[in-house]
C-alpha cells in the first residue's frame, strides 16, 4: 500500500510543482515592482543575470553543449521549472510523515526552497549574486514568492489527494 501511495503522490508532483511555479512567478514579478527605485536598481547592478538562465548556461558549457538565443532561453525554463517540479515531493514528504496540516507543510516547502535553494545553493554555485550585493527587498521578495509556491503546492496536491480520496 505505501509504495503505491509513493506512486501515486510522485504522479501528481509535477503538476503541482508547474502550478505552484505559475503561481509564484506573478507574485515575485508584482513584489519587484513594488520595491523602491533604489532597490530595484542595486539587485539589477549586483544580478549577473536571471539565475535559471546562469545555470543552464553553465550547466551546457560543463556538458559541451552550445544553446543560442530561444534554445537557450528555452533551456533556462525549463531548468527553472524543472527545479519547481523537482522540490513539489518536499511537500507531500511533509505531509506524510509530520502531522503538519496543509498550510504549515506548505509554508515549510516554500521556506525550505528559498532557504536551501535561492539563499543558499544557488549563491554557492554562483548562479545568482553573492547574498550580501542585494538588498534586504530581494530576498523577503524570493521568501514570499517561496511561501506562495508552497501554499500553491498544498492546494494542488491536497485537491488530488481529495479527488481520489488519498489523504494523509
Amino acid at each position: 500500500m505505501r509504495l503505491t501511495e509513493t506512486i501515486k503522490d510522485l504522479a501528481v508532483a509535477p503538476a503541482a510543482g508547474y502550478a505552484a511555479t505559475k503561481v509564484m512567478d506573478p507574485i515575485s514579478m508584482t513584489l519587484y515592482q513594488l520595491e523602491s527605485d533604489a532597490d530595484r536598481k542595486r539587485e539589477d547592478a549586483a544580478r549577473p543575470g536571471l539565475p535559471y538562465e546562469i545555470a543552464v548556461a553553465m550547466t551546457l558549457r560543463l556538458l559541451g553543449v552550445d544553446l543560442h538565443g530561444t534554445a537557450r532561453q528555452r533551456a533556462g525554463m525549463a531548468f527553472h521549472y524543472g527545479l519547481a517540479i523537482s522540490w513539489a515531493p518536499v511537500y507531500t514528504l511533509l505531509r506524510r510523515t509530520t502531522r503538519l496540516n496543509p498550510v504549515l507543510a506548505g509554508l515549510a516547502s516554500g521556506a525550505a526552497m528559498s532557504l536551501i535553494v535561492d539563499e543558499g545553493i544557488t549563491p554557492a554555485l554562483r548562479f545568482s549574486a553573492p547574498t550580501g550585493s542585494t538588498p534586504i527587498a530581494t530576498h523577503l521578495r524570493g521568501f514570499v514568492a517561496h511561501l506562495a509556491y508552497g501554499l500553491a503546492l498544498a492546494a494542488v496536491t491536497e485537491t488530488a489527494w481529495a479527488l481520489t480520496r488519498r489523504r494523509p
